[in-house]
């Protein structure tokens, strides 16, 4: 059966004029006469049956049919480019993971270590994009994911990795040439707060056997970079896991004022699609991924 696709110069001429709302400009961008993209954005309309601008004295603009199918398209459009970008990179050769990943720990955990898999599998190209809530795999482009949460995503593999043992940090200014503050002391200055893991201070205490009214309160903060930032900076006490942040300690800019970390409830996995399970370099990214997560986890003594 023939399938029923408009013509990609239809559909590429459609994406200008939607993202520009211009037909001049989408003409522009692909050396064509206004004329010319005219016709296209017509014979599309004529091909789909509705109305996907409206016409007006100052231009166009688009109608809601024509937003939905530009968002659409856009996303098609994009993953073919990629595709394409891929073959022509490898020459036909190779595979491309496409991983989802939580920013701060793909960025301090995983990309120093990525180099030895890379090393190893040298037609294999590891692609990252920012995912930190769970998704369906079904409906993009995406591989696997690292994730932290729970495992349970439906239709998929969960692989564990590691929990966290987040300790509390600060700027050594806070500690006015103290080698350290207790727990108590602690509890007195601006507690900061992980916007995905809002019972991290009540958690610490607990484990320290204390109640602290305030401990849910303090400004927010979605990614652990923008906590050690704020920390920092004076503002206040972090609770981060150390390998997140093991420059900053390293250099002194950041300091554990009482050295007392918890394994957290939940935990890193690898999630993968049960249906590519098996795809060769998925497989092998996941055995190497899984090696690796092991040897950290006897290193950091989080086993």
């Amino acid at each position: 059966m023939r399938r029923r696709i408009p013509s990609t110069t239809a559909l590429l001429a459609f994406e200008l004029a939607a993202r520009h709302e211009s037909f001049t400009r989408a003409a522009e961008e692909l050396s064509l006469t206004q004329s010319a993209i005219c016709r296209q954005i017509a014979g599309l309309e004529e091909f789909l049956g509705l109305r996907l601008f409206r016409r007006t004295k100052r231009g166009v603009t688009l109608t809601e049919a024509g937003l939905s199918y530009s968002r659409q398209i856009t996303a098609r459009l994009d993953a073919v480019e990629r595709d394409t970008l891929s073959v022509m990179a490898h020459h036909g050769r190779g595979a491309t993971i496409e991983l989802a990943v939580v920013p701060t720990f793909a960025t301090r955990w995983l990309l120093p270590r990525l180099g030895d898999f890379l090393a190893g599998h040298p037609g294999v190209t590891v692609n990252l994009t920012n995912r930190s809530r769970p998704f369906l795999f079904a409906e993009t482009e995406l591989d696997a994911a690292l994730y932290f949460g729970d495992a349970g995503w439906p239709g998929t593999e969960g692989h564990f990795l590691m929990r966290e043992n987040p300790v509390p940090v600060c700027s050594p200014r806070l500690l006015a040439g103290r080698a350290g503050l207790a727990p108590d002391e602690i509890a007195a200055l601006p507690l900061l707060q992980q916007t995905t893991r809002p019972y991290a201070w009540r958690l610490w205490f607990e484990s320290l056997g204390m109640r602290v009214a305030h401990d849910l309160t303090g400004a927010r903060h979605e990614l652990f970079t923008m906590l050690a930032q704020a920390a920092m900076y004076d503002m206040g006490v972090a609770l981060i896991p150390p390998f997140l942040i093991q420059e900053e300690l390293d250099s002194g800019r950041l300091v554990i004022p009482f050295r007392h970390g918890y394994l957290s409830d939940k935990a890193y996995y690898l999630i993968i699609p049960e249906r590519k399970a098996e795809t060769t370099a998925l497989a092998a990214f996941r055995d190497w991924l899984l090696e690796a997560a092991a040897e950290y986890r006897v290193e950091a003594g989080l086993e």
